[in-house]
């Protein structure tokens, strides 16, 4: 029996899921992250792999790797990191952001604080923070790689190699498949000594290499285990959901609310912090509002939430009409960095407050899905649930009066089970 595995590094953590040709689950193993560092992330890779049972990495044919969006680093050659990695939450780059509208086309995925690209022009600003490493990349070269992009090279040991869905706020262009003109020519101007190469492009879940002979003996893998191009956590955690078709949407009701919608037609607007991922011949577009379970948390336990959440007739609406944030400023579905929240009046019975509050999460959800069609995308057809808010029933009934279509809590919404599923596929879709 073949056996597919995908590995998740995460926030706080990294895992793993080996499934069959069934998809079926047949081990699972963690590893806590208490800090990101390249030397945490390939002890916890390690980790991951010896955990798992001798008899199923024997049985591995093939492995993906997702990684936080945006988490980048430069090396050499030998994938030896010069110079601290730059984390996905990092927002550095708003120092560059100047430049950054320079170079790009307006409103491009790239444009953000926290985006590859940004994070690629503070470290060209910023050369003296590796000087010891200089002599070694003017023979070798310097390398920019995603987080997924070098944990898949600690496997297959070819330096230099991403996915679309990791390089696309890196500027790559999935649509066309290349790099564009405005990026390459902007590159020998930012750089003044080593320009980096960026990294080789291929689809997610493209076969790469196989397992290098050092890493299958340490671990027991089989010499023909092929090591696949990865993805990034969330778009891994939209393939575990089981959305496949035009139309299917995940939302995940963490900290925030995420919302990413499957859709014929690109659609892109850095105003709004709308941008498109390219999955096989759709896209995967979506966007992100700073309401969300934080707010909830701010107000209740969580024994409060299950309690009063109860009491609440789902098929009631709510006549509060709040905008839940805990600060001022909101990117999606409205585009005002001022908008202030909205969480008055408060009535004296906490059920009523926490309907409140439910029902205008959902609103903002809806309008959000709403938002997306206006931009372009394929309607909306039925929405899986992600995130600690789809274990509240309460709240997915709402949330299915405001959305009218079907609301379902998917089988599975770990990341680590989406990047098996993309080892499965092994580039057939």
């Amino acid at each position: 029996m073949t056996l597919y595995l995908g590995i998740d590094f995460g926030t706080s953590g990294a895992r793993a899921v080996a499934i069959d040709d069934h998809a079926g689950i047949q081990a699972q193993v963690d590893f806590p992250l208490d800090r990101q560092t390249p030397e945490l992330w390939q002890e916890g890779l390690f980790a991951l792999l010896d955990q798992l049972p001798l008899s199923v990495r024997q049985s591995i044919g093939a492995i993906a790797i997702d990684g936080t969006s945006s988490t980048v680093l430069l090396c050499d050659r030998s994938g030896a990191p010069v110079v601290e990695p730059i984390l996905y939450n990092d927002a550095r780059g708003i120092t560059v952001m100047e430049t950054l509208r320079e170079i790009a086309p307006p409103n491009h995925p790239a444009i953000g604080a926290t985006s590859s690209l940004a994070k690629l022009l503070w470290y060209a600003r910023h050369p003296k923070l590796y000087p010891d490493a200089l002599h070694r990349v003017a023979t070798t070269g310097l390398f920019f790689l995603h987080q997924a992009d070098w944990l898949g090279f600690q496997l297959h040991g070819q330096i230099g190699i991403s996915d679309y869905h990791n390089a696309l706020k890196l500027g790559y262009d999935p649509e066309h498949l290349f790099y564009p003109e405005w990026l390459r020519l902007a590159l020998p101007q930012l750089f003044t000594k080593f320009i980096p190469y960026l990294p080789h492009v291929v689809k997610p879940g493209t076969p790469i290499a196989p397992i290098t002979a050092e890493m299958g003996d340490r671990f027991g893998l089989p010499a023909d285990c092929v090591i696949c191009a990865g993805t990034t956590d969330s778009i891994a955690a939209f393939l575990a959901s089981g959305a496949r078709e035009p139309g299917e949407a995940v939302t995940s009701l963490g900290s925030t609310v995420v919302l990413k919608l499957l859709s014929r037609d690109r659609v892109d607007d850095a105003r709004y912090g709308i941008y498109s991922h390219r999955l096989g011949n759709l896209w995967l577009t979506g966007g992100a509002s700073n309401t969300g379970g934080a707010v909830l948390r701010h107000f209740f336990s969580d024994r409060q939430l299950t309690e009063f959440s109860e009491s609440i007739d789902p098929n009631i609406e709510s006549p509060l009409k709040y905008y839940p944030l805990l600060k001022p400023g909101e990117r999606f579905p409205l585009n005002n960095p001022e908008l202030p929240p909205r969480l008055e009046p408060r009535p004296n019975s906490d059920v009523e407050f926490l309907h409140g509050l439910l029902e205008s999460i959902a609103r903002i959800e809806a309008r959000g899905y709403e938002v997306l069609q206006e931009f372009g995308a394929t309607g909306l057809k039925r929405v899986y649930t992600a995130g600690g808010g789809s274990k509240n029933p309460t709240w997915t009934a709402i949330r299915q009066r405001r959305l009218n279509v079907p609301v379902i809590t998917p089988t599975h919404t770990e990341a680590a089970y989406g990047a098996a599923l993309l080892a499965r596929m092994q580039d057939r879709g």
